[in-house]
């Protein structure tokens, strides 16, 4: 991998402290990048922001609950401070494994809050910010159960269909501002969030999804960063609307 992929650029991370959102806030950053991010787990943010720091990296932690809007205020106020905005990661976000008759009203909120409110909230705020920096890239984290349904996961998958969706109209109606929006659909990835989806789904559940994966194995983090970085970088000048999918071949398998 060829080193400044992303030089010069400032970008935000959603859920930056842990998981894949860890790992997407330290590849940006290693490769040029001045990197906000973002998480309400301000103990473990600011443990990443540290041991980046070590290193060398030039990385910021902000509390930000994504469903918030005063914490995305406040996040504007970072990210204006930092120099301007070319590079926004939406990638926080929750899990819930059940299907409508068990899913509660409070859970569904959640989960829609998160997922769905959350990008929302952020391309409200922040795309006149990319506008005024002279356009960027915007990458939604969906999943593949935004592109195909599932046994359960009634609000995970309306909110990442949405996440899908919402990224196409964004694309269109900023593509004449400078700024390109694509998904990104990743299948099972070895993160703390897999670990907590297993353990909500019946015994076994964790073979199933390995033989329903033609690798036949689940994927590091640092390989869905790698299709972030290429899509937050100008190697991918000319790709707006797109759904990137990092599945292992689950979804060519169905």
């Amino acid at each position: 991998m060829k080193d400044g992929r992303v030089a010069g650029k400032i970008a935000l991370v959603t859920g930056g402290a842990r998981g894949m959102g860890a790992s997407h806030v330290e590849i940006l950053a290693r490769q040029g990048a001045t990197v906000v991010f973002g998480d309400v787990d301000v103990d473990a943010g600011r443990d990443v922001e540290d041991r980046l720091r070590d290193n060398g990296l030039d990385v910021r932690f902000q509390r930000l609950d994504v469903a918030s809007s005063q914490d995305w205020t406040d996040v504007v106020h970072v990210v204006r401070e930092a120099g301007g905005l070319h590079v926004l990661i939406n990638n926080a976000g929750v899990v819930d494994t059940r299907g409508a008759e068990d899913t509660g009203e409070g859970d569904w909120a959640r989960v829609i809050d998160v997922n769905q409110k959350g990008v929302y909230l952020a391309l409200r705020t922040l795309v006149p910010v990319i506008r005024d920096s002279g356009g960027g890239s915007i990458v939604n984290v969906s999943s593949v159960y935004g592109l195909v349904g599932a046994v359960g996961y009634i609000a995970y998958t309306a909110s990442k269909g949405a996440v899908t969706l919402m990224t196409k109209s964004a694309a269109a109606t900023y593509g004449p501002d400078g700024i390109r929006v694509n998904s990104i659909h990743p299948g099972a990835i070895q993160t703390p969030m897999l670990e907590h989806e297993l353990a909500g789904l019946p015994a076994g559940a964790r073979d199933g999804f390995l033989e329903a994966t033609p690798l036949r194995r689940f994927a590091d983090p640092a390989e869905v960063s790698a299709c972030v970085l290429f899509l937050a970088s100008d190697e991918s000048s000319f790709v707006t609307g797109a759904e990137l999918v990092v599945d292992g071949g689950l979804i060519a398998a169905r």
